[in-house]
């Protein structure tokens, strides 16, 4: 497993654990630490292949033969950990306080020899799911078992006492103290003010649950994880000691129509709150929410709970623990058999997993932030569900019927909710038998005239000898579809079954999001992720930087875009164009970032002309953690010299920046074609984008070959042969009131220190314009820049790849053009 998982949930910066720590070669150790995290745990490790195996223990170990104590694999620690004692604090993952409650030696039962035979011994036996060892503890001695637990997935052990001269039936657990210090677990220090009603020892309030978002594609993502998505009814348990309720997601009690459930919770031996779907699963594991809906007794086929978030326990509220800390604490209370259940959860590969589930036929699945807290009531992005068969709830407005045929009726008018009213939205005529026809029936409720805000469309004429009978939009039904019409009608629905548990009002049409990822950032206002190396604290991310666009939106969208971004930047020192209230308040520039940024942050040293004493630096972007931290100053587009740190007087690149007045884009386009065609006449390519603002620049490579005053004279003789070509409308006049409104050709951004918008970069204008590479083939008559902006960049990305990556590799000889050029 190694320490990557270890070293990605904790901040060194912050928590007293350790980095590292390498294994002696003394015999082989194990240690039991008492840890009061969110919910009080032990903390099994075992030394092993340099790191210490570690597995959660909720109710602790156990000395008696006949109890078998659930142990969670976590991720390994390193073995330095063993000798942790002390307080993680609050904010960090796993916040609490750590005692070493046991230590010893330990050793496999299967006799071997030495140090590295007891450890591949032990790694085979690992492997094979049964552990089973010698422990020479303190507290604990005498032989254990620990064994993977079938049917809980890969993660669920069971830690077993053999019968052995040191079984006993005492609660070990009892003994509080350490064995290095002698002190007793402390209580958890929480803070002066008065708890919150939900983190006391009293049961919370209901709560609504959490609602995902739909998104169109699956994806692959680190930091998020992949479940099923349950074809059944959502169901928050309540548990607390003799009370025991089952509600739906309007409030609704399942606790008699699902009564083996409900046994089941009320047989669970905790004090919790959690999160889950009731469904009927086939033979191959997939729920089918026709089937639920027609339950009625345990010969309408098995029922399961299957369990996926864990809101409250013991007292305390988890809604603000992080999503893979609540399932690690949840995977710990599963009873061994019976209904409830904890699904399988994948990190990372949601593609695979996506696949997976279309082959067995599941319904879709479900991608979760795994740092995302748990947000009552709200439908988040930081849950989102892709949908592999199509399908939409929707309102019964009314149904149709043959007057000569025995049926019921011939199908259901559908509805959906749009600025306050109910539209039209299709008529479903399969997908329900007879007998379901006439209990439908038997529950909807006629009314005199159309609940529906406008006339039946999309092709709804009615068969002849066919009646119109409408209800009151109050069921609620789920259907499956093909595709929906410009008019926003269903083609090829089917019946699926109707949704007792769900409210008309709350039933709307869902649009799945596109973007090339999700949001990497969390919902909150303000947050803390991690960047590469860096965990960065990102705040007010809800503010409006653009009408329709937050800084949230701007930060996403650089870390997306940040490996073809940052190439532009690294090692380039930075003019930071900061915007801290958005496009419409107020500007600076900024150069000088002494002070303001943290160490790690790469800057440059420069005295500046009117202060030669002053050290003064220049802020650079080397890594995609240094480019969200300036962003998140308020930054909106920091603007790179065209040299690098390293190579000060020598530019990568020589940039013809073309910058109209009054002229059209097709002039803008013509000039930067002129540009091109000249450049061509010497053999040299050249490379265009949009500024992101009204113009048009043209970069040359050079790769560092020549000076700032050689690229000066390349630019300036390449300007003045584009403007003695098109004199009409062109100019090489600096002064804006000496252009006369003609279009600037400008050639003298290529001196030290002058600063241009790199490529990817977003414009503080209107519709978050973004400097985007062009082919030259897309360079034409009618070209609109406006079209290339912050919501649409990554599509194109992922089709066109970077097509400024040559400007970054060999440089063009200009030899002969600079000769030219000084004559």
């Amino acid at each position: 497993m190694g320490l990557q998982k270890y070293k990605k949930k904790r901040s060194f910066e912050k928590t007293p654990e350790p980095k590292g720590g390498k294994a002696g070669s003394g015999a082989l150790r194990f240690v039991v630490q008492k840890h009061d995290a969110s919910c009080l745990h032990y903390d099994f490790r075992l030394e092993m292949d340099g790191v210490l195996k570690s597995w959660a223990i909720p109710k602790g170990p156990s000395t008696d033969p006949s109890v078998r104590r659930l142990a969670v694999q976590v991720e390994d620690h390193p073995y330095a950990y063993k000798d942790f004692e002390g307080t993680i604090p609050e904010g960090n993952y796993g916040a609490g306080t750590v005692i070493i409650w046991d230590e010893g030696e330990y050793e496999p039962i299967t006799p071997a020899k030495g140090k590295k035979a007891q450890e591949k011994e032990l790694l085979n036996e690992l492997r094979d799911g049964s552990l089973k060892i010698i422990l020479h503890g303190q507290k604990l001695k005498g032989e254990f078992a620990l064994v993977r637990a079938g049917g809980m997935g890969d993660n669920a052990w069971l830690l077993i006492k053999h019968r052995d001269a040191e079984a006993s039936s005492r609660d070990i657990t009892k003994d509080n103290k350490s064995v290095r210090t002698g002190e007793p677990l402390a209580p958890r220090h929480r803070g002066k003010k008065k708890p919150a009603a939900d983190e006391s020892g009293e049961a919370p309030p209901p709560v609504a649950p959490m609602l995902a978002t739909l998104t169109d594609a699956p994806f692959d993502r680190e930091g998020w994880s992949f479940e099923i998505k349950w074809d059944g009814y959502r169901a928050l348990c309540f548990r607390d000691g003799a009370k025991t309720e089952l509600r739906s997601r309007n409030d609704q009690s399942f606790n008699e129509r699902f009564y083996p459930i409900y046994d089941a919770v009320a047989a669970w031996d905790i004090r919790a709150v959690v999160d889950g779907e009731i469904v009927v699963a086939d033979e191959n594991g997939v729920s089918h929410f026709n089937d639920l809906q027609h339950w009625h007794s345990k010969e309408d086929g098995p029922l399961y709970y299957y369990v996926f978030d864990l809101l409250w326990l013991n007292g305390r509220s988890l809604l603000n623990r992080p999503l893979s800390e609540r399932q690690e604490l949840l995977r710990g209370l599963i009873p061994p058999r019976g209904p409830i259940r904890m699904g399988i959860v994948v990190e990372t590969s949601g593609l695979s997993f996506y696949q997976a589930a279309q082959k067995l036929g599941l319904e879709g699945i479900m991608a979760k932030r795994m740092d995302s807290l748990y947000r009552p009531g709200t439908r988040s992005k930081d849950w989102l569900k892709m949908k592999i068969q199509q399908r939409q709830e929707v309102v019964i407005a009314g149904y149709t019927r043959k007057r000569d045929s025995p049926r019921s009726f011939s199908s259901l008018l559908l509805a959906l909710r749009e600025k306050g009213q109910w539209r039209y939205a299709g008529k479903v005529g399969t997908g329900f038998s007879d007998a379901f026809q006439k209990e439908l029936l038997s529950k909807l409720k006629p009314r005199d005239t159309s609940p529906l805000s406008g006339p039946l469309t999309g092709g709804a004429a009615l068969p002849p000898h066919t009646e119109i009978v409408w209800t009151e939009p109050e069921r609620v039904a789920e259907i499956n579809y093909t595709e929906i019409t410009p008019d926003g009608v269903f083609r090829h629905p089917s019946f699926v079954a109707l949704r007792d548990d769900k409210r008309p009002a709350n039933v709307q049409p869902e649009t799945a999001t596109k973007s090339m990822k999700p949001s990497f950032l969390p919902d909150e206002n303000d947050a803390k992720v991690r960047v590469g190396k860096r965990t960065l604290s990102f705040s007010n991310l809800n503010k409006k930087y653009w009408p329709d666009l937050t800084k949230r939106d701007l930060l996403n969208y650089y870390h997306e875009v940040a490996p073809f971004l940052l190439p532009y930047l690294k090692d380039r020192p930075l003019s930071l164009n900061r915007y801290p209230n958005g496009i419409s308040g107020k500007m600076f520039l900024q150069k000088d970032v002494s002070g303001q940024v943290p160490d790690w942050l790469h800057t440059l040293l420069y005295h500046p002309e009117d202060d030669p004493d002053a050290d003064k630096h220049f802020a650079m972007a080397d890594d995609e953690a240094s480019l969200l931290y300036l962003v998140n100053m308020g930054t909106i587009d920091p603007h790179p010299w065209s040299s690098t740190a390293s190579r000060p007087d020598h530019p990568t690149w020589c940039i013809i920046d073309i910058d109209p007045d009054k002229q059209t884009y097709d002039q803008v386009v013509e000039t930067a074609l002129a540009v091109r065609d000249i450049l061509s006449e010497y053999g040299i390519e050249s490379y265009p984008k949009t500024s992101g603002a009204t113009g048009m620049h043209v970069y040359l490579p050079l790769a560092g070959k020549y000076t700032y005053e050689q690229s000066r004279t390349l630019a300036e003789y390449i300007a003045s042969r584009v403007h003695e070509r098109l004199p009409d409308f062109t100019t090489l006049e600096r002064s804006v009131k000496a252009r006369k409104g003609k279009l600037y050709i400008d050639y003298l951004q290529n001196r030290p220190q002058a600063t241009v918008a790199p490529p990817y970069i977003v414009r503080p204008r209107p519709g978050a314009p973004v400097s985007t590479p062009l082919h030259w083939d897309e360079v034409r008559k009618g070209l609109d820049p406006a079209r290339f902006h912050l919501r649409n960049t990554l599509d194109r990305l992922r089709e066109t790849g970077d097509l400024f990556a040559p400007v970054l590799k060999k440089g063009a000889d200009l030899r002969r053009l600079l000769e030219t050029g000084k004559e």
